[in-house]
Formats: structure tokens, C-alpha cells, sequence
């Protein structure tokens, strides 16, 4: 474990971090607002538009995980699967997180905007046995085959969004060191 014997040693570490809890009470306060407001947002009913058919809103539950897969597993298997194993994986990634020096500054931050969208979903998989609220419904214009792309929430944007830069960041390093490597040798 990395040798942190202060408070500016430690800051790095748990700047990320107060943007995972910011994340994680955007999204939770979003979906109570979403199941609040159930009379004008019937589970599955009508929806609100608010940038036309482009973005709108709607309230629909997901007891599967991306694209609702797994859904009709049984129930006590799909608790295992989607409760149990994300808290074990936050859990590992929690801790190299916090063990591990090879991060630069964005890896940090996209992971902890990744913890908060797990932390986010698994809330829900805790608390609403309906279902994780999903409320954001975006048309796709037929890419990849779909009119509309899956309906998601907040937890759901900040794990792609933050997954992405992760990824992105890792290319670019790995693409630059290796550059960097063969000018050097």
C-alpha cells in the first residue's frame, strides 16, 4: 500500500471521491422525484417530453441489469448476481483504488464516477424490489438497429460516460508511453 502520511498525500485520492457521493445523491434524489410524481408518470405510461421526441422522460423499472438482461432470471439468483457481485467488484475496485499509484488524475476520476453508477444501481436493487428506476428515454435514430436506446438514469450515464474516458485514458496512454518508449530507445 502507498505510503500516505498526510493530508495533501491523501487529497488526490478523495477529491474523486466527493464527486462519487455527489453522483450518487443526484441519482437517488432523481429517482425518488421520478416515483414521487407516479400519478403523472405512471409506471411504463405517458411520458414528458422535454426536448421533443428526442429527450423525454418516463418511468420504467429494470429488475435485469443493461438492457434488462437477466430479468426473468429467478429471484433469488438475480439478487446474487446483481447485488452480491457488484458490491465484490466496487469492493476490488474500491481497493485498488486506493493501493495502487498508476492511476493518473482523469483514471481517478473515472472510476470514482464508475463507483457512484454502482453504487447508485445497487441502492435501488436494495431498496425498490420493483425495480431500478429508470426514467431517461433518448431517440437513437435506428443506430445499431434501435429507435430509442434503452431508458436509463444517472448511476447507468455516470458508469458509460465515466467507462468511456476510462478506456480512452488507458488507450492514450498506452499509446503515448509507447511512443514515448521508441523515441527513447
Amino acid at each position: 500500500m502507498p505510503n500516505r502520511k498526510n493530508w495533501t498525500d491523501l487529497k488526490p485520492l478523495l477529491q474523486p471521491l466527493v464527486m462519487t457521493a455527489v453522483i450518487l445523491i443526484l441519482d437517488q434524489v432523481t429517482k425518488a422525484i421520478i416515483v414521487a410524481n407516479v400519478e403523472r408518470l405512471e409506471y411504463g405510461g405517458p411520458v414528458i417530453e422535454v426536448l421533443g421526441d428526442f429527450l423525454r422522460i418516463i418511468h420504467v423499472r429494470n429488475l435485469g441489469i443493461a438492457f434488462s438482461i437477466g430479468r426473468d432470471l429467478a429471484p433469488t439468483l438475480r439478487r446474487a448476481l446483481f447485488i452480491v457481485v457488484p458490491i465484490l467488484v466496487i469492493g476490488g475496485l474500491i481497493l485498488y483504488y486506493f493501493r495502487s499509484d498508476e492511476f493518473t488524475r482523469l483514471q481517478r476520476w473515472s472510476i470514482a464516477g464508475i463507483i457512484a453508477g454502482g453504487l447508485g444501481n445497487i441502492v435501488d436493487r436494495l431498496l425498490r424490489p420493483a425495480g431500478v428506476v429508470d426514467f431517461v428515454d433518448v431517440r437513437f435514430y435506428g443506430l445499431f438497429g434501435l429507435e430509442r436506446w434503452p431508458t436509463f438514469n444517472v448511476a447507468d450515464a455516470s458508469v458509460v460516460v465515466c467507462g468511456i474516458l476510462l478506456m480512452v485514458s488507458v488507450l492514450f496512454e498506452r499509446e503515448h508511453g509507447s511512443t514515448q518508449d521508441e523515441q527513447e530507445g
